[in-house]
Order: structure tokens, then sequence, then C-alpha cells
């Protein structure tokens, strides 16, 4: 499972993300896979990420988040939160992430994120060239 992801990103868990059980609490989460979708799209795009985003072109938000906790983390444990895309439309992709602790599946996430103009707060089509760059990292296949 782990082999479908091309993409992780690194985080150790902070004091200030456990709760009184001394685990992390359920919404950091919620932060950890945002933090490895920004991070996503900066190997993606590149420098242009913040560009894209101030001229209204490809600034994606959140729709919908799901996830399915396996194990909790704990303070100063290392996690790599893998994500990648798996189906792109018209204004909106969605995203898998697992987030794990070494070997061991700790939360399992789906998230369908929109192409969205701040301007208009309406969602927008993503791009061609955007398209393009994403298909060509997670190599789909070509149609």
């Amino acid at each position: 499972m782990l082999q479908d992801y091309r993409f992780s990103h690194r985080l150790r868990v902070r004091y200030s993300e456990i709760d009184g059980q001394k685990i992390v609490f359920n919404a950091h989460y919620s932060t950890y896979i945002d933090i490895a979708t920004t991070e996503y799209f900066r190997t993606i795009l590149d420098d242009q990420m913040l560009s894209l985003a101030q001229s209204r072109t490809f600034d994606p938000v959140l729709k919908k988040i799901t996830l399915e906790f396996s194990k909790p983390a704990k303070l100063d444990d290392f996690l790599d939160i893998h994500c990648r895309i798996f189906k792109i439309g018209t204004t909106s992709f969605q995203l898998q992430h697992t987030i794990t602790r070494g070997e061991e599946i700790l939360v399992k996430a789906e998230v369908v994120q929109v192409n969205y103009n701040t301007e208009s707060s309406q969602a927008i089509p993503i791009p061609e060239e955007i398209k393009q760059r994403i298909t060509r990292y997670e190599k789909f296949p070509t149609q």
C-alpha cells in the first residue's frame, strides 16, 4: 500500500499536540495532512505555488476529509505523512493520506479539495498544465 505513494513528509510530534491521554489530539491529524498536502504541491509546483494562489489560478480549499484512526501517536514520535492524488476532476481532486510511525499505520485519510477563487467565492476549473504536472508526478496512465 505505501508503495503507491511517491511523496511523504516527516514531522515530529510536539508537546502542544498531545492531550490529557498523552496521545496526539485527533484534530492535529488534519493539520498534519494539510502540512503534507502543502509540501506535496511545493514539490509539484516548485516556486509557482504562491503566485498561482495570488493570481487566483490554483488555490485549493478543503471540501471534505475522512479520518480513520488505528493507533495513536505520542510525544516525540516521528511521523511520515504519505500523500497522493488519485483522482482529478474538473474543479476538484481527491487525495489519500496514510500517517505512519515507522512501518505502523496510524491513520488513513481521504480528502477532497476544490480549486477555489476567493474573489468570486466559487469553484473554478483546475488549469490543464497543473493537471498534467500531477499526472506526470503520479505517473497516471495516459488516456
